[in-house]
């Protein structure tokens, strides 16, 4: 059985080394992904929203900690800062929305600042 901590764990596991291909794994045609700029639908248009953040986190000296990180039931909840050579990712949130096994809803919104 999938839970909504191990979506997760398998998510941030994904992010942390870059695999496009591993996070796509966490999303069906229906999920979407809610920032304050866009809303991304399903796989085809799910992957834009993570092209640019791989590109800024791959940089060398690009490193993301996660400061806060909560389930309950269905939704898991994560805080996060980081800091690439171009961008300061200083508050960064994301909610995610587990419903047998896939990432149903995420919302992604930060403070996020060019150097």
């Amino acid at each position: 059985m999938t839970t909504t901590q191990s979506v997760l764990e398998h998510h941030l596991t994904a992010f942390g080394g870059g695999d496009l291909e591993e996070i796509l794994a966490d999303y069906d045609d229906d999920s979407i992904i809610v920032t304050p700029d866009e809303t991304y639908r399903g796989l085809d248009e799910i992957p834009r929203f993570f092209e640019g953040l791989f590109a800024d986190f791959r940089q060398e000296g690009a490193e993301a900690v996660i400061d806060l990180q909560k389930v309950e039931g269905d939704i898991a909840y994560i805080t996060w800062h980081g800091e690439t050579p171009d961008n300061v990712y200083e508050f960064c949130t994301d909610t995610f929305v587990v419903e047998d096994g896939v990432i149903t809803t995420q919302t992604f919104a930060g403070k996020i600042d060019a150097k």
